[in-house]
C-alpha cells in the first residue's frame, strides 16, 4: 500500500517585491524536501511554474509529488 502526497513550494513574497522576481533558494528547498524524505517519502515528479504576483511580479513555484511505501 502506498501513500501519495502533493506539496506546493514557492519563494517568499518579500524577495519578489524587493528584487522584482524571485528565484528559488536551493538551500531552503533542500531543507523543505529533507523533512519529507526523512519521513520515508520519495520524490516521484516535480513541476516548475512561474506564478504572477501583484500583477507585475513573477516568482518560481514547484509542485512536488511524493510517494511513501506503507508496507
Amino acid at each position: 500500500m502506498n501513500e501519495a502526497l502533493v506539496v506546493h513550494y514557492n519563494e517568499s513574497a518579500l524577495s519578489t517585491l524587493f528584487l522584482g522576481s524571485a528565484k528559488v533558494d536551493t538551500k531552503r528547498l533542500t531543507s523543505f524536501l529533507n523533512i519529507y524524505l526523512n519521513d520515508g517519502f520519495s520524490i516521484k515528479a516535480v513541476q516548475r511554474e512561474q506564478r504572477r504576483m501583484f500583477l507585475f511580479f513573477k516568482r518560481e513555484a514547484f509542485i512536488i509529488f511524493l510517494l511513501k511505501n506503507l508496507s
